[in-house]
């Protein structure tokens, strides 16, 4: 898969899936499959209000600064980013791209090198009595999120670094962005409020407060489908991969000596290379791919058939 760029700023994403015979196409974050170059033409013009033929489209096709750094390079600015939002110099980072690649896994193992722990472990080993340096953790929210349970998060996490995994729902609802607009703003004082009348009488929070926290967001979402107001308040990387430069991480993951370290190298290189031959057929390309056909590569002699069958079907 090839991402370009448009002389006219479009994000186009294209690639002609063998298997199907169809290209599969992104166009701003909107995605489709077809087989049939004028339904390209016919898209194109839908959602950009331009009209280009498909040859057209081709021609003003140009690489973007994306393409010209290799995927392990663009996870290496990943820790760089995030080493930067946790020592304070910036106070957001946005990390967008497939799943299944390493994303949170990256930026979770950068913070606990740069020193800042998992709240839920320095929890458990906390011993009675015992004080926690908010400012020394990181704290992980999952899933959908209402503008009132941001406002909430915010307020009980202030000092720490938020990850908000996988958490589309505030970035897509016109409050919570209102909310993540005051948490991001990188000039003076932070400063959140909420002047909605649903507090109740015994409600704890305030009804505005100062955030000195740290904000990343790991998400699946198109660049361009993420708010305006998101994106200029923080720093960003787009982690998305062609299928040759997933698995290209992949191998380089497989390299290391904290994956899969009871199975034998041999094994997960055997599993690397029939994934590289099947790649236009497979389902899925992910860690998962590769952690399920290594395991099939271990358990039985032969392998090849079983492990191809569970790849494309």
């Amino acid at each position: 898969m090839t991402k370009v760029k448009s002389t006219s700023s479009h994000s186009i994403m294209i690639s002609f899936d063998k298997a199907a015979s169809k290209f599969k196409c992104s166009i701003n974050g909107n995605k489709f499959a077809t087989s049939k170059q004028d339904y390209i033409e016919y898209m194109f013009k839908k959602i950009t209000g331009e009209k280009a033929t498909f040859a057209e489209i081709s021609e003003m096709q140009k690489p973007t600064v994306s393409d010209k750094f290799g995927i392990n390079e663009r996870f290496g600015f990943v820790e760089k980013l995030v080493n930067m939002v946790s020592s304070g110099v910036q106070p957001s980072a946005v990390i967008t791209g497939q799943g299944g690649l390493g994303k949170t896994y990256t930026v979770m193992k950068t913070l606990e090198k740069s020193g800042i722990l998992d709240y839920n472990e320095v929890i458990r080993k906390a011993t009675i009595g015992s004080s926690i340096n908010m400012a020394k953790v990181f704290v992980t929210i999952k899933g959908y999120s209402t503008p009132k349970g941001l406002y909430r998060t915010l307020f009980e996490n202030n000092k720490s670094v938020i990850v908000f995994d996988d958490c589309d729902s505030i970035l897509k609802d016109p409050v919570a962005l209102n909310l993540l607009k005051g948490a991001l703003d990188s000039y003076g004082k932070r400063i959140i409020s909420w002047n909605a009348e649903s507090f109740g009488k015994d409600d704890d929070l305030p009804r505005t407060f100062e955030f000195t926290g740290k904000v990343i967001f790991i998400s699946n979402m198109d660049q361009n489908n993420i708010d305006q107001a998101i994106r200029s308040r923080s720093m960003m990387i787009d982690l998305s991969m062609t299928d040759d430069q997933k698995i290209d991480r992949m191998e380089h993951i497989a390299a290391t000596d904290e994956f899969m370290p009871e199975y034998e190298a041999e094994h997960k290189a055997d599993a690397l290379k029939l994934i590289r031959e099947l790649k236009d057929e497979c389902k899925e390309i992910s860690l998962r791919t590769l952690i399920s056909v290594t395991k099939i590569r271990s358990a039985n002699k032969d392998w090849k058939d079983l492990a191809a069958y569970v790849l494309c079907n």
